[in-house]
């Protein structure tokens, strides 16, 4: 029994007395070997009873007692394998046909399930299960080892052989015995795959027998595979039961074996071998030369200590031989000598984290790699779809068999079963591609094999479990959620290359639907924000997720130029509740009821949509707690492969030089880490591919760092912090961000002159809607305002009169304006705010005082308008106000109401070109309709003549000039208006035509090179003559004589010769073509315009243009700092640039070629000073 407070000496009673004696007497009476035939198992009298009795010990002892002491008993006393696993092969052998002994196996399989059942810790656990615990671990390791290899019976094909009459039922006629039957049979398949040598308990030394590798030997041999592809393939039609326990025996069979080793053929398998074995010597020579460098001499390997006398006079003892080097490694050995005991969170512990680890990769063996990849492979093509399908659907429903646990097992089966198909694929195109001559075409194949993760079905459940472990902080299930939409995207990319224009059109419809929530974008941000201390696997595949995600939106973004993205807020709407009149009291409760209810405020999911913008949404990646993430995922950069160290070099390049905000990195733990990468002690090795773009990044980066401290010395202080967005801008340029308004006022109205043609009928109508939305308050202000201002100007007339009645010849003085006041604050907000109060303030010709519609702007009375006119105008809306409408000639006042057409009368804000629209701050808001460009200026010469005696003969045709009736003269407005914007349509501005605009014609070039060199002859032939003689030819100043004002404005602006027209052409031909095959560092020229750098290299920069980095691949940037990428640095100035990088692989998917701007001709005062002949 347990006891508390015992003597030291005494010893524990683990178990009770009495309970292992009744279970080891059990034990003895099941049975044993005979003496006469050691080799054979006989059964005792009443072996059946004994199991039974066992069963319920186990039952009523164990489970209702929450204790461990009989599982320990019958571990000690060898049941499983001295008895059960002897009496299954006794069955198997020679008596399936007796009734008595296939009851007998049937009760051995009814123990050997609990008695396997995996245990794990927990955070209910007693001081008996924790005593019990690792004994019962070992036991089970013993149990597996049985199972595997108990002779050569097959126990799992006898186990099979248990559940078959079951299975050969039809499922109609199945009874709850045959699918307890069944229950048993997988449950204990999925045991032994799940049981595993614990590597906290001392090891054996025959860990083999019982690894991942033995099992699925095992299983292949046993005919378990054989068994799974049957259910799997038929589930949903002859089994629904089994689909949770069919999935968790797949899951623990695959977890943690690397797919693409598994899919290697055998020389693949060996080259990846050696490469292993060759990276493993390469790093323990860089310990040795690292150890070497301060290793101890031959003779002076005794201790070594030493005094180090600091600034603030203290001293510190520091031990070894190697601080006698110098005083940097005596301070760096101080250093390494410190230590921070960070206290640790307190974790949630799970029970089931233990055995359903994924993270932690599984070796297998030769032979177990290719059984392993023939049951993948059989499972792919027959029982993906019908057994994904079945879980998703009972896992949505919530089913009784469906954990927890079974989720997180799901998502990451479906992931790695997704990327071994996608690995498959790879492999059957190298072996076709190898046998290309002896093997006929090989016929493309269709992603229906794996259609059941791809479904609309699947994307929200998909969406639904990451926002929920999002939310509730379940970082494990977010890690195999993370990975299946990685793997889902890399399939849907896949797909777009496909040949089958069916898989294209799929794959365009499952790219759409996964970019148009806005939630979904905004997800992966937060996920990428908010890594704290969850573990090496949920980073990496938390960075996966974001690398994969931004180059596949990137590239589908790229190819569909008006994509759509759906947002949706959460709006709240709040009725007013009309106050109760003063003589209505007989409806006073139900007017109180209904207020009630209008005041209950609504919550509804508003979506609206509006166009996607690639830059901003990658900007929205340039922030501290983002990088804080990928440089935690950094600091194992001895531990990463290649593929994963280029992931987070792609992103510090994206934020350094695409997003151009460096001065993130720049941090005194980041900067360290750059520098020991590249300089170490623990460096990447220097004979990798991927060192050399990491050296190149490096390198800028502190060349950067320390062009930005020149610039501004604050950056040393910065660099001790995490930089915050309201310094940021700042920090990166040097000045504050100049930031705009973004409030807008409303769209502009009018009323519908076809229903409501006179400006007293407008005005009814504008009335009467206002009342309709209870603004009745805004009506009279308006009729206040009208009134007093009446007043007003009426004493001002006739104060005129009086003084012109005085002096007649005095010049008559205009009526001054009157300025709009608002009562309050809120009717203030509605003069700016309200469309409806504003186009009543415009019908009754209120002016808005400046030329920008801000919030805040003044109104006024116009001086045109006499007080007989503001009183007519005030009596007619006190009529409406008094007497409302409701019906404006059979039609609700507000459908008369509508939108102008005109765009350019919203927002009539002052600047040069009013025509021209040029989008907003805001990702949504929809660009109208419009000219893109100003009109140029048109020649005057002769188009006011002519339009004068074209209107003169069109009013001679129309009879005498009649008067036109005003919805003629709309329409012909509308018409003049389509004409104008038809025609700006047409044009493009020479404001707007850039370099790659210009068409060369090879012909007109040398003609014009021919004229240019005759020119340039004879003129040095007048200038040689001139000086000879002393005479000037007169004759050319005069043939010139009416263009020498063209003339010597066009000296300021020399054409680019065709030479260099065809060297920008050959740019932009490259920088296409590396468009085409670059994917995720494509070309971002409006980051360009976005940026407060020039367009143009300067002078002092003009030495660095060729030089473009290996990793600047699709990077269109202006290097302004000084800071352009490459080795050769000493170009010269007329070689033409060569486009592709040094050292860049031309492969790399995620590779652009960088253009490079062409050199600059010095120029001086109109005229080239460097070899015109070029």
């Amino acid at each position: 029994m347990d006891e508390d407070g015992l003597l030291l000496g005494q010893t524990v009673q683990v178990i009770d007395p009495d309970v292992r004696a009744h279970v080891y007497s059990l034990v003895t009476a099941l049975g044993g070997f005979n003496g006469e035939d050691a080799d054979r198992y006989v059964l005792g009298d009443d072996a059946l009873a004994c199991l039974r009795d066992i069963k319920r010990w186990l039952k009523l002892y164990d489970e209702k007692n929450n204790r461990m002491d009989v599982a320990r008993c019958l571990g000690e006393a060898n049941l499983v394998n001295g008895d059960l696993l002897p009496i299954l092969s006794v069955w198997s052998g020679s008596n399936q046909k007796s009734k008595y002994m296939s009851r007998v196996a049937l009760a051995c399989l009814e123990l050997l399930v609990p008695l396997t059942w995996p245990v794990e810790l927990h955070s209910q656990m007693t001081v008996n299960h924790h005593r019990h615990v690792p004994y019962l671990q070992q036991a089970q390791v013993q149990y597996k080892r049985g199972i595997l290899s108990h002779g050569n019976s097959g126990l799992l094909r006898t186990t099979i052989s248990i559940g078959l009459p079951s299975m050969a039922i039809a499922r109609s006629e199945r009874t709850t015995r045959d699918e307890g039957i069944l229950k048993l049979m997988l449950y204990l398949i999925r045991n032994v795959a799940v049981i595993a040598p614990d590597t906290r308990l001392v090891a054996e030394g025959d860990e083999e027998e019982t690894s991942r590798s033995a099992t699925i030997n095992a299983f292949q041999q046993q005919d378990v595979f054989a068994l799974l592809l049957t259910m799997c393939s038929n589930m949903g039609d002859d089994f629904n039961l089994q689909d949770i326990v069919l999935l968790e025996i797949i899951f623990h069979i695959v977890k943690g074996v690397d797919v693409e080793k598994l899919f290697m053929n055998d020389a693949q398998r060996k080259a990846k071998r050696t490469d292993e074995l060759s990276g493993l010597l390469k790093k323990e020579a860089s310990l040795q030369r690292e150890y070497a460098r301060n290793a101890p001499t031959r003779h002076g390997r005794f201790g070594t200590m030493i005094w180090v006398k600091r600034d603030d006079a203290k001293v510190s003892t520091v031990s070894g031989q190697d601080v006698l080097k110098d005083g940097q490694a005596t301070l760096f050995k101080m250093d390494q000598s410190k230590k921070w005991n960070r206290p640790q969170p307190r974790r949630k512990h799970d029970g089931l984290d233990a055995n359903n680890d994924f993270n932690t990769p599984a070796h297998l063996s030769l032979s177990a790699s290719k059984n392993l990849r023939t049951f993948v492979e059989e499972f792919l093509d027959s029982g993906f779809n019908p057994l994904f399908i079945h879980v998703r659907k009972a896992i949505e429903r919530e089913a009784d068999r469906v954990t927890d646990i079974n989720t997180r097992q799901f998502f990451y089966t479906a992931a790695w079963l997704l990327q071994a198909e996608r690995v498959r694929r790879v492999r059957q195109n190298e072996q076709h591609q190898r046998n290309n001559e002896k093997s006929r075409e090989l016929q493309p194949d269709s992603f229906g094999l794996v259609a059941s993760v791809l479904t609309q079905e699947m994307f929200v459940f998909l969406n639904r479990s990451m926002q929920y472990s999002l939310d509730h902080k379940d970082w494990e299930d977010l890690n195999a959620e993370m990975r299946c939409f990685t793997q889902i995207l890399l399939t849907v990319q896949e797909m777009t290359l496909s040949p089958l224009e069916e898989d294209q059109e799929i794959a365009e419809n499952i790219q759409n639907r996964i970019f148009y929530e806005e939630t979904t974008l905004d997800r992966v941000l937060t996920i990428a924000r908010g890594f704290k201390d969850q573990g090496f696997g949920y980073l990496d595949a938390c960075t996966e997720l974001v690398h994969i995600f931004l180059r596949v939106l990137e590239r589908y973004s790229k190819q569909n130029t008006d994509m759509q993205v759906r947002s949706r807020r959460r709006a709240r709407r709040k009725k007013r509740a009309e106050h109760a009149s003063e003589h209505g009291n007989e409806q006073v409760l139900d007017e109180e009821q209904d207020s009630e209810e209008e005041d209950l405020a609504e919550a509804e999911r508003v979506s609206r949509e509006r166009k996607f913008d690639f830059n901003r949404f990658a900007a929205r990646f340039c922030n501290q707690k983002c990088v804080d993430t990928f440089v935690a995922f950094t600091r194992f950069y001895r531990d990463l492969n290649a593929e994963q160290l280029k992931r987070a070099h792609r992103y510090f390049y994206r934020i350094a030089f695409k997003q151009e905000m460096s001065v993130l990195l720049f941090r005194v733990d980041i900067i360290n880490m750059f520098y020991r990468m590249i300089k170490g002690p623990g460096a990447l090795d220097s004979s990798s591919p991927i060192f050399k773009e990491w050296e190149e990044l490096v390198r800028q980066l502190i060349r950067r760092l320390v062009k930005k401290i020149d610039q501004r010395p604050a950056m040393i202080t910065e660099l001790l912090f995490s930089k915050i967005n309201s310094t940021l801008f700042y920090l990166e340029y040097g000045h504050e961000k100049q930031t705009m308004s973004r409030r807008r006022p409303p769209a502009e109205l009018e009323v519908d002159i076809k229903e409501a043609s006179t400006p007293e009928e407008q005005l009814e109508v504008v009335v009467a809607v206002l009342i309709m939305d209870e603004q009745a308050e805004l009506v009279k202000w308006i009729s206040d305002v009208l009134g007093s201002a009446a007043d007003e100007r009426e004493a001002w007339e006739a104060q005129e009169e009086a003084r012109r009645a005085e002096s007649p010849t005095t010049a008559v003085v205009p009526n001054p304006i009157i300025t709009v006041k608002p009562c309050d604050e809120s009717c203030e907000e509605a003069m700016f705010s309200n469309a409806k109060l504003r186009l009543l303030m415009m019908l009754i010709h209120f002016e808005r005082l400046g030329f920008e519609d801000v919030a805040g702007a003044s109104w006024a009375v116009p001086s045109a308008l006499t007080s007989k006119e503001l009183r007519d105008t005030k009596k007619s809306i006190d009529s409406h106000l008094a007497n409302p409408i409701t019906e404006f000639k059979g039609q609700d006042p507000h459908q008369l109401i509508r939108r102008k057409n005109d765009s350019a009368t919203r927002g009539n804000t002052y600047q040069p070109t009013l025509d021209v629209d040029f989008g907003s701050e805001s990702e949504g808001e929809e660009v109208p309709d419009g000219p893109l460009f100003p009109p140029n200026p048109r020649s005057k010469s002769t188009a006011l003549d002519e339009l004068r005696k074209r209107r003169k003969k069109k009013r001679q045709e129309d009879g005498e000039g009649e008067p036109l009736d005003d919805e003629k003269l709309e329409e012909r407005r509308h018409a003049r208006l389509a004409n104008s914007l038809a025609r700006q349509a047409k044009i493009k501005s020479d404001l707007f035509i850039h370099e790659s605009d210009e068409e060369t014609d090879e012909e007109a070039d040398r003609e014009f090179f021919l004229l240019e060199e005759k020119r340039r002859q004879a003129q040095a032939e007048r200038v040689r003559q001139a000086l000879l003689t002393g005479a000037v030819d007169q004759t050319v100043g005069k043939t010139g004589k009416g263009k020498g004002k063209k003339r010597k404005s066009e000296t300021h602006k020399i054409p680019d010769t065709g030479t260099e027209r065809k060297r920008q052409r050959g740019s932009s031909e490259d920088l296409a073509d590396a468009n085409d095959t670059g994917d995720e560092d494509a070309i971002m020229a409006d980051v360009l315009s976005q940026s407060p750098h020039g367009d143009t290299l300067h002078s002092h920069d003009a030495e660095d243009v060729g030089n473009t980095p290996p990793t600047s691949a699709g990077d269109d940037m202006d290097f302004d700092d000084d800071l352009a990428f490459g080795r050769d640095r000493r170009l010269k100035p007329d070689s033409p640039v060569d486009p592709q990088p040094n050292g860049a692989d031309s492969q790399d998917e995620d590779e652009n070629v960088p253009v490079t701007a062409p050199l600059r001709k010095r120029m001086r005062a109109g005229f080239i000073i460097d070899s015109d002949s070029e």
